[in-house]
Parts: structure tokens; C-alpha cells; sequence
């Protein structure tokens, strides 16, 4: 059986350069994705996913997270939880719940704490820095408050065919406090079907959410199509509807994989960097981008690996 794994953004590589390992091994998806996002969260310089995660208007890092399993489809999502190492564990467990699987703010916290996982203030120096630079600037009127997201999403298959999802976040800088995007939200976010595939989105959640984005994508999966073209499909679709309706779409990128090992990937910016790794590749980084309905992609240099972290 085929095994893969495909991840958003460059923070993603350091983690699937590990999961990778585990997989080859014959390991389950669900341990490896969970290594994989994990290593994102506990990475300080990786300033939109756990410690280190930009903050909320308060100047409080506010981190949604969540996980499906394809072959039951289990899902297990925490938003809004605050001062606890890594979300994506605590959704992981969650999957295990019956009901209660959805937890959001003191709820996520007391469940987290009951559980037994790791409170830590997830606050840094430097995203202090950030906001008090960027809450001056905002004062001026000279930069946007939003600006600043990104969900580490990554999907894995394993050696058994079981297909699994995963997304964490700090969500949008300066954001509302309570406020959560597309990343827990079964469909928008994240989907997984061991049958089909499973899809990963990033972006700006406010926008994704509207498209159902990953839900589509399996969708279309299921009707036969390659995941490469089923994630244009769907990104060309939700951008096209967007503008349409609304004059503009905010940023829209998408990962995913069927059954198969079969990877996809598009995206309505200009820069997108993902990382894939399968059975026949090795981790590689590469740069996608958008021009006319159309999503290219080229493999990163090294020299831009090394100094980029988004």
C-alpha cells in the first residue's frame, strides 16, 4: 500500500521530515501527522501555529486545533483554547470522546487540565514585541490589524490506507478575542475519508468557511478526479463565487491526497509553499502560485528553505 504525506507551508518540513520516518516504518497516519504538526507548534520561530503563535487584540495567544480520522470518521477540535502546549494533542483525544468533541475556550482548558496535558504561557517575547509594534501601527492607521495568518494543515496516509487530517493555529493576528477561523471546522478546514482522501485548507478562515473548501474537495475525489484537480476545481470555484458575490476572495490555499498517494495542490496568491513526502519522493519544499485560474508550483532552492520560515 502506498504512503504519503503533504503539509502546508515551509514550517511543515521539519515535521514531515520526522513523520516521514514513522511511515516508512509501516507507523500509523495518525501518529505521524500528530509529530508532524506537532514539531510546527512547539517551534517559537513559526509565528502563526502554538508557542509563539501571534496574539489577539489582548496580547493573548488564542489556538484552535483538530484532527479527523478517516477511517471512522472521528474528529476531535479545540478553538479558542489558551496557555496549553499542543493543541493538536488535545483534539487528537477528543477523537476518542463520543460526544463532546468540539470544545472551545474555558471548556477546551478544563478538559485539557482534567486530561492531564502540559499548561504553558505560549506568549513569547517576540510576539509580545509584534503585537506592541503592530497595535501602534494600528493606532496610525498604517497597517491593517489582520495582518498576519497562517494554519499548518497536513494529511497523511499510511501503509494500512488509513487517511487522516489535521490543522493548528494561532489565527488571525489581532485578531477578536474568541474569534476562530475555518481550521476546527470539520469540512471547511479539514476532511477525511479513508475511502477517497482527505484536504487541508489555509488561508483567511472568514473566506474558506464559506466554501465548505475540503469537504469539496474529497467530494470531487470520489467523482474520479486527480487531487491536483480537484483542488483547483474547488479553489477556482469558492474564488470565482467570492468575487462574485462579495467583489474580492481573500487568501485560499489547499493541500490534499486520495487513497492512492496521489497529492494536490492550488491556491488563489501568489506565493504558497508546501511540502510533500512520499513513498518514491523525499521531503521537498515547493513554491506554488496562481495566474489565471491555474495553480504552478517549482521545488524551493535550498537557499530559499533556509531563509524563510513561512
Amino acid at each position: 500500500m502506498s504512503w504519503g504525506i503533504i503539509g502546508t507551508w515551509r514550517m511543515a518540513l521539519e515535521g514531515i521530515v520526522e513523520a516521514e520516518k514513522l511511515l516508512k516504518d509501516g507507523q500509523t497516519s495518525i501518529d505521524a501527522i500528530e509529530l508532524a504538526v506537532k514539531m510546527v507548534e512547539d517551534h517559537p520561530e513559526y509565528r502563526s501555529v502554538g508557542y509563539g503563535g501571534l496574539p489577539n487584540q489582548d496580547c493573548e495567544v488564542e489556538l484552535d486545533a483538530a484532527f479527523m480520522d478517516g477511517d471512522t470518521l472521528s474528529i476531535g477540535a479545540v478553538g479558542s483554547i489558551k496557555d496549553f502546549k499542543n493543541p493538536i494533542s488535545i483534539a487528537r483525544k477528543l477523537m476518542d470522546e463520543k460526544y463532546n468533541i468540539f470544545l472551545v475556550g474555558q471548556g477546551a482548558e478544563k478538559y485539557a487540565h482534567t486530561m492531564g496535558f502540559e499548561r504553558v504561557n505560549m506568549l513569547t517575547d517576540y510576539s509580545k514585541k509584534e503585537w506592541e509594534k503592530k497595535k501602534s501601527q494600528v493606532k496610525l492607521d498604517k497597517l491593517k490589524a489582520y495582518d498576519g495568518h497562517d494554519t499548518v494543515g497536513v494529511v497523511g496516509l499510511d501503509k494500512n490506507g488509513k487517511i487522516v487530517a489535521a490543522t493548528s493555529t494561532s489565527g488571525l493576528f489581532m485578531k477578536r478575542p474568541g474569534r476562530i477561523g475555518d481550521s476546527p471546522l470539520s469540512g471547511s478546514g479539514f476532511y477525511a475519508d479513508s475511502e477517497i482522501g482527505a484536504a487541508s485548507a489555509t488561508g483567511v478562515g472568514e473566506d474558506i468557511m464559506k466554501g465548505c473548501i475540503s469537504y469539496e474537495i474529497v467530494r470531487l475525489m470520489e467523482e474520479g478526479l486527480h487531487p491536483q484537480d480537484a483542488a483547483e476545481k474547488a479553489v477556482n470555484k469558492l474564488n470565482k463565487k467570492l468575487i462574485s458575490k462579495r467583489g474580492k476572495a481573500k487568501d485560499i490555499s489547499v493541500v490534499c491526497m486520495n487513497n492512492k498517494g496521489q497529492w494536490g495542490v492550488a491556491t488563489n496568491i501568489s506565493k504558497f509553499s508546501f511540502v510533500v513526502a512520499t513513498e518514491t519522493e523525499k521531503p521537498t519544499v515547493y513554491i506554488a502560485s496562481f495566474n489565471e485560474g491555474k495553480t504552478t508550483y517549482v521545488k524551493a532552492t535550498q537557499e530559499w528553505i533556509d531563509t524563510h520560515t513561512e
